[in-house]
């Protein structure tokens, strides 16, 4: 799988990639029930068939608990967008996330360098995360991150490969909780899959994800 590489943000530092390990697992069983049910629910959450996904370990030193997915969107045997969801939970609470919960994300996908030069893109992209997050009614607060296109170019003995355009989009939320603490994460993840659909340019999902806006001219997908 094409997972999303590099160092994501919380809003208060960087993130080390994530280490394997062999006590995830064990950390989780070890939670505390908020976490394990917020866990448990993104585990049991439906998705869209065209998203691979799958846990992979989390970091260590952002929060005392964590849970990491990544995911791909395919279209065959191609490779349209990635990403990277991370969960973090400090039972004590978290000043700059103005709660207990952080949900913090990477998402990039290759562009057109026609769509790569539109002087509105961040902003069209950053509403694909608000967008995705109100079409489905979440509530949240403290949202912050980053828009990020960067093109490459190619020279001597790789000058035959054509230019290259990349978006990125780095952002960090805290969901609200609700009954017992827990938030609604099976919604959130949901939300973020459109997110992904969204940047891939698939349709959506659902009626509800109409009020996203829609960038056309993604580059041609990647083979895997």
């Amino acid at each position: 799988m094409a997972a999303a590489q590099g160092r994501l943000s919380d809003g208060t530092g960087g993130m080390d990639d994530p280490k394997e390990g062999d006590g995830d697992a064990g950390r989780t069983a070890q939670a505390p029930l908020p976490f394990r049910a917020a866990v448990d629910a993104l585990r049991a959450a439906p998705l869209r068939p065209q998203l691979e996904i799958e846990q992979v370990p989390p970091p260590q030193r952002l929060a005392p608990f964590t849970y990491a997915l990544e995911a791909t969107v395919v279209d065959g045997e191609q490779d349209l967008a990635d990403g990277r969801l991370v969960l973090l939970h400090d039972p004590a609470g978290h000043d700059a996330w103005r709660g207990t919960f952080r949900l913090v994300t990477l998402v990039r996908a290759e562009l057109e360098q026609e769509m790569a030069a539109d002087p509105l893109l961040p902003d069209v992209c950053w509403s694909w995360l608000t967008g995705a997050l109100q079409a489905r009614g979440l509530t949240y607060g403290e949202p912050s991150g980053t828009v990020t296109r960067a093109s490459s170019h190619y020279f001597g003995g790789l000058s035959a490969r054509p230019a290259a355009s990349q978006i990125e989009i780095r952002a960090s939320w805290t969901p609200r909780e609700g009954l017992g603490g827990v938030p609604d994460t099976a919604a959130h993840l949901a939300s973020w899959c459109d997110l992904l659909a969204q940047v891939a340019g698939l349709p959506p999902a659902g009626p509800g994800d109409a009020s996203v806006v829609t960038l056309p001219q993604r580059r041609g997908p990647q083979s895997r």
